[in-house]
C-alpha cells in the first residue's frame, strides 16, 4: 500500500493546494472588477525594418489610452529597482509611481487592490513623501523597522514616511516604495510606464474597447499584427491565464504522482498472488462445497480493491494534513490567503474510488488464477 498512499497524498495535498490558490485569485480580480484592462510591454517579433524599439509604454501612448472610445480612466505606472537607504543601511529594492492625475490614481488604488493600514495615501503635490508596504514595518527588512515619519533615502534623495500599506502577501507588494510620479522622475532617468492601466465605461463590451485599444497603439507605434511590442490583457483573460497555468501544473504532477500509483498497484498484484498460493487449500475447500468460479474471484477483486482503499484513506489523510501545514506556514511566514487548501467532495470521494479500482484492477490476474483452480488440484497442495 505504499506506493498507493504516497501517490494519493501528492494527488490531494497538489490539488487542493491548487484548487485553493486559483480560489484566492478568482476572489482577488473579482474584488478588482473585471472592467480593467492592462498594457504591458513585451519582447517584439521580427517585424519589418523601421520597426519601434521594444518595450516602451510613453506618454503619448497613455493619451492614445484614454482618447480611445469606451475608456472610462486610464493611468500609467512607473516600476524600477532603486537603492533605499535607512539608518545608514542600503537595500536594492522595487519603486512605483503614482500618477499625477486624481482619476488615474483612484483607478490604480482599485486596480492594484491597495489599501492603508497606517498613515495616509500618497495625494497630489506630496512632494518627498513616500509610502512603504508592510514589510519595512514589521520584518526588519532593515535593522530598525521604518515606521511613520521616519525619513529614507531613495536614490540619493530623502523622503519622509506618511503611509504603510496594509499586508498583501505579495514579496513584491510587501517591500515596495511608492513616490509621486513627479519623484520618480527625478530621482530616475526613466520615463517610460511599465504598465499602463485603463477602466472601460459601464455597459462598453471590454473585449471590443481592448481591441480598438489594440488598433490605435498598433497605428501609433507604427507596427503589424503579431509583431507588437506590447500586450492588452483583459482582467477575464488574465483570470483565464493564471487558471490555465496552475491546470497544467497541476495535470503534470499528477501525472508524476501516477506513477507512485501504478508501482502501488503492483505491489498489490505481488501481495494478491503471494495470497492465492497461501490459501490454495482454502479455496479448493470453497469450491468443493459449491462456490463457483466468479465467487473466488469476487473475492478477491474485493480484497484487493480494499487493499487500495486503505492506502487511499492513508494517503488521504497525509495529503490533508500536508496542506494544511503549508496553508498555516504560508499564513504565519508571509501573512496571506493566496495559499491556502480547499478539499471539495469530489477530490475525497474520487481518491477513494480510484484507489479502489487501482487496488481491483491490480488484483484481476490474481483472482482469475485463484478461480480456475479445480478444487481436486487445490486440495492436493
Amino acid at each position: 500500500m505504499l506506493g498507493i498512499f504516497i501517490g494519493v497524498s501528492l494527488v490531494v495535498a497538489l490539488v487542493s493546494l491548487g484548487q485553493g490558490m486559483q480560489n484566492a485569485i478568482n476572489t482577488q480580480f473579482a474584488s478588482v472588477g473585471v472592467d480593467k484592462i492592462i498594457i504591458q510591454p513585451t519582447s517584439p517579433g521580427f517585424g519589418p525594418p523601421g520597426q519601434d524599439a521594444a518595450g516602451n509604454l510613453t506618454e503619448k501612448d497613455l493619451k492614445i489610452v484614454e482618447q480611445t472610445p469606451g475608456i472610462k480612466a486610464a493611468a500609467g505606472r512607473i516600476l524600477l529597482s532603486a537603492k533605499i537607504e535607512f539608518n545608514k543601511e542600503i537595500k536594492v529594492n522595487f519603486v512605483a509611481s503614482m500618477p499625477k492625475e486624481q482619476a488615474a490614481r483612484a483607478l490604480l488604488e482599485e486596480s492594484q487592490n491597495m489599501k492603508i493600514q497606517k498613515g495616509r495615501m500618497l495625494k497630489q503635490g506630496d512632494s518627498g513623501k513616500a509610502v512603504i508596504g508592510d514589510n519595512y514595518a514589521t520584518k526588519k527588512i532593515f535593522d530598525k523597522n521604518i515606521q511613520l515619519g521616519s525619513k529614507i533615502t531613495v536614490e540619493g534623495k530623502q523622503f519622509e514616511v506618511i503611509g504603510i500599506l496594509k499586508k498583501d502577501g505579495n514579496p513584491m507588494r510587501d517591500e515596495l516604495v511608492m513616490l509621486n510620479e513627479e519623484d520618480v522622475n527625478e530621482i530616475s532617468s526613466k520615463e517610460d510606464y511599465s504598465a499602463i492601466f485603463a477602466q472601460v465605461q459601464e455597459g462598453s463590451d471590454i473585449n471590443l474597447v481592448a481591441e480598438k485599444l489594440t488598433r490605435s497603439l498598433r497605428r501609433r507605434k507604427g507596427q503589424k499584427e503579431g509583431f507588437e511590442d506590447f500586450e492588452v490583457q483583459t482582467s477575464q483573460e488574465m483570470i483565464e491565464s493564471f487558471n490555465n497555468i496552475l491546470s497544467i501544473i497541476q495535470i503534470f504532477v499528477i501525472g508524476i504522482a501516477a506513477i507512485s500509483i501504478i508501482v502501488g498497484g503492483i505491489g498489490i498484484m505481488n501481495t494478491m498472488y503471494t495470497s492465492v498460493l497461501e490459501r490454495t487449500k482454502e479455496i479448493g475447500v470453497m469450491k468443493a462445497i459449491g462456490a463457483r468460479n466468479r465467487d473466488i474471484m469476487g473475492l478477491f477483486l474485493i480484497e484487493s480493491g480494499m487493499l487500495g482503499v486503505t492506502g487511499g484513506l492513508i494517503g488521504l489523510a497525509i495529503g490533508i494534513g500536508f496542506s494544511l501545514i503549508v496553508e498555516f506556514g504560508a499564513k504565519a511566514a508571509l501573512g496571506t490567503n493566496l495559499i491556502s487548501a480547499q478539499f471539495p467532495l469530489y477530490l475525497i470521494i474520487g481518491t477513494l474510488i480510484f484507489s479502489f479500482i487501482i487496488g481491483a484492477i491490480s488484483g484481476v490476474l490474481p483472482a482469475m488464477q485463484a478461480s480456475r483452480m479445480k478444487p481436486v488440484d487445490a486440495l492436493r497442495k
